[in-house]
């Protein structure tokens, strides 16, 4: 039986130790706040909007919503931010992505101040990532560290596979692995004999979008696998993108889908969020 890594015990933790921290800060008469920007109303990003706003409730931070109408102009939008930037009492700028599709997402991630980009997704941020400054670091791959830490998962010296190469989970993943001294392998679409490959690791981390692809072959004996996906089945029920039933009784240590990565990456949201404060 794989060790059951708990991304909503873990993260609860952090939120807790953030708590404290802020009511430390208050103390010192240092206030934060995070503003949260919506363009239109897709369902998953409203649950996501939400879950963000009651984290910073719990921490102690006061969170203003920014929810507009699908039709907001791309210039709106970037007025908006321009006005947040400039305000001195907010601390943090989130832009909920996706956005409509008449928006140019670059854009709109360039123009968040990088001192206020808690996603960690300004190019500034991950240049400093990349060259090993201090930074903003992607909310995802910054949790998957602290799921393995908290979990007793030592990473220096071990083969890390990292299944998907995206901007927001593949990329800063590898630096973050390479920073704490693990051998990076980053597999995508294009990699050959992909399950060769991922059974060299000690550490396979799965951001690949497709629902139960990782099945039992893909996987060494006893390795630790980190599932990012997150897909909603014909039944109703969640997913990853790793077989959970398969691939289990072969690993060593294994997140589930719900309560594994996806807790972590608020509780690292509202980390960056608190670190902003301090600046």
């Amino acid at each position: 039986m794989a060790q059951l890594i708990d991304g909503k015990k873990i993260s609860q933790e952090i939120k807790d130790e953030l708590r404290e921290t802020v009511a430390e800060l208050k103390a010192q008469g240092k206030e934060g706040a995070l503003a949260v920007i919506q363009v239109g109303a897709d369902p998953a990003s409203s649950v996501y909007v939400r879950n963000k706003k009651k984290a910073c409730e719990y921490i102690g931070i006061r969170s203003e919503s920014y929810e507009l109408p699908e039709q907001t102009s791309e210039e709106e939008l970037l007025a908006l931010i321009r006005k947040l930037n400039n305000d001195p009492k907010i601390n943090g700028i989130l832009c909920q992505l996706p956005v409509p599709a008449h928006m140019d997402e670059d854009k709109i991630i360039r123009a968040i101040a990088p001192e206020k980009d808690v996603d960690g997704f300004h190019a500034q941020n991950v240049g400093a990532l990349v060259i090993g400054q201090k930074g903003f670091v992607s909310c995802t791959p910054a949790g998957i560290i602290q799921l393995l830490k908290r979990s007793g998962v030592e990473i220096a010296g071990k083969n890390c596979v990292i299944i998907g190469r995206s901007n927001i989970v593949g990329k800063p993943m590898a630096l973050l692995m390479l920073r704490e001294n693990a051998t990076v392998t980053v597999c995508h679409s294009r990699t050959k004999n992909l399950p060769d490959v991922c059974r060299q690791a000690d550490i396979l981390i799965v951001a690949i979008g497709r629902p139960k692809m990782i099945t039992a072959d893909y996987v060494k004996e006893g390795a630790v696998v980190i599932d990012v996906g997150i897909h909603r089945q014909e039944d109703g029920k969640l997913c990853g993108d790793v077989d959970f039933a398969q691939v289990e009784p072969v690993a060593g240590a294994i997140t589930p889908v719900p309560g594994g990565v996806g807790p972590m990456t608020i509780a690292m949201l509202m980390h960056n969020c608190v670190e902003a404060m301090q600046e």
